[in-house]
């Protein structure tokens, strides 16, 4: 049996851990080490224990906790040692501290090494991290990438070993599902939904403005939190649109499938900027499993996941986003159909199941099993 070690701050999120489970299934002892909680603009989120059937989830202490640059974990050389792996998958972007602190310990133990990234712009950084980078590149033995973007950008840094275009963590065709029957969508308000960040370059400010241009009975569900809160409900009151908005906390992951239900359509209106331009867009997926009908805009990774299952429109557009809303307000026979075009999207191409298969595969290869 394959023994795995994942270092991954991302599984504190409880609704990611269905894919180690799915690993697990396939025949790979796993022990999965994250951070207690992990901080960002949305808060801390405190480690969720939701999905742990058939493998290990163990916390290691964390300094810098939020730094994305300098994070580390205190104990991880003495657990790596402790646990033997054949791998260590190192679930962050090798130009931090963490990143080089897991590939350091693996080599000292003999263990293989692949890392995972989502960036998809080309950054270069001053030394040290530019050196770290560096040294990593040229000794780790392969790498997972979000999307092709990201392939693009690695090869163009000098990364030469194999790679996988796999995304970090699929969604639950099962717990994100349409409902046999919503009573509550019948004679209700149509209802556009955002689910994110509430930084400026998600776009939350834009779906405002493009919101306030519709008619008829309306409202708008931003489940969210970060630094632009407050800022949105103002511009909501100066709009006149506060009535019809609702302000929701970002929750536990858990509890995140019943908000889909709420919804007539998702909007993602990210923002390209020069630093950051959209590597995904999980809730894109989510929303498309639940036979919610999505609208993105053309920044980074979305057009991609959204395929022919949603509506697209060029990104900054405000026009274009009111256009899209009016369309899916008006033409229910339209969300019939791109909430049955993204559910088939979703189970072809973004399951855990799948996700874990072709990552255990790589796993496999590297080994030689």
């Amino acid at each position: 049996m394959i023994r795995v070690l994942m270092l991954s701050k991302a599984c504190v999120v409880g609704i990611y851990q269905r894919k180690l489970e799915e690993i697990a299934r396939l025949g790979v002892e796993l022990l999965t080490l994250v951070p207690p909680s992990w901080k960002d603009e949305r808060g801390e989120t405190p480690l969720e224990r939701v999905y742990t059937t058939g493998y290990r989830l163990e916390t290691l202490p964390i300094r810098l906790n939020g730094n994305f640059h300098l994070h580390h974990y205190p104990g991880l050389g003495a657990r790596l040692r402790e646990f033997q792996p054949h791998i260590v998958h190192i679930d962050e972007e090798p130009y931090n501290l963490a990143a080089w602190q897991a590939f350091y310990h693996a080599r000292r133990a003999g263990a293989k090494t692949l890392f995972f990234s989502w960036q998809n712009l080309s950054r270069r950084y001053p030394p040290p991290f530019s050196w770290g980078e560096s040294w990593l590149l040229r000794n780790v033995d392969a790498a997972l990438m979000g999307t092709e973007s990201a392939v693009a950008i690695w090869r163009e840094k000098g990364y030469t070993g194999p790679l996988r275009v796999i995304p970090q963590f699929g969604t639950d065709p099962e717990l994100f599902r349409p409902e046999n029957c919503l009573p509550e969508k019948v004679g209700r308000p149509f209802t556009i939904g955002f689910l994110g960040r509430l930084v400026e370059e998600k776009g939350a400010a834009l779906l405002l403005d493009a919101a306030a241009q519709l008619a008829g009975d309306w409202r708008l569900r931003v489940i969210g939190s970060g630094p632009q809160k407050a800022a949105l409900l103002e511009q909501a009151d100066q709009l006149g649109i506060a009535e019809r908005l609702d302000m929701i906390e970002w929750m536990p992951s858990a509890e995140i499938p019943k908000e889909y239900a709420r919804l007539d359509v998702l909007v993602l209106p990210s923002l390209t900027r020069p630093n950051w331009k959209e590597q995904f867009g999980r809730v894109l997926v989510e929303a498309m499993a639940t036979g919610v009908p999505v609208v993105g805009s053309s920044s980074g990774a979305i057009p991609g996941v959204i395929g022919d299952a949603g509506l697209i429109f060029p990104e900054g557009d405000t026009t274009a986003v009111t256009d899209c809303l009016r369309r899916l307000q008006t033409d229910t026979a339209l969300r019939r159909v791109l909430a049955e075009k993204g559910r088939a999207r979703v189970l072809a191409h973004f399951t855990h199941q799948q996700v874990a298969a072709a990552t255990v595969s790589l796993y496999r290869e590297l080994v030689g099993v």
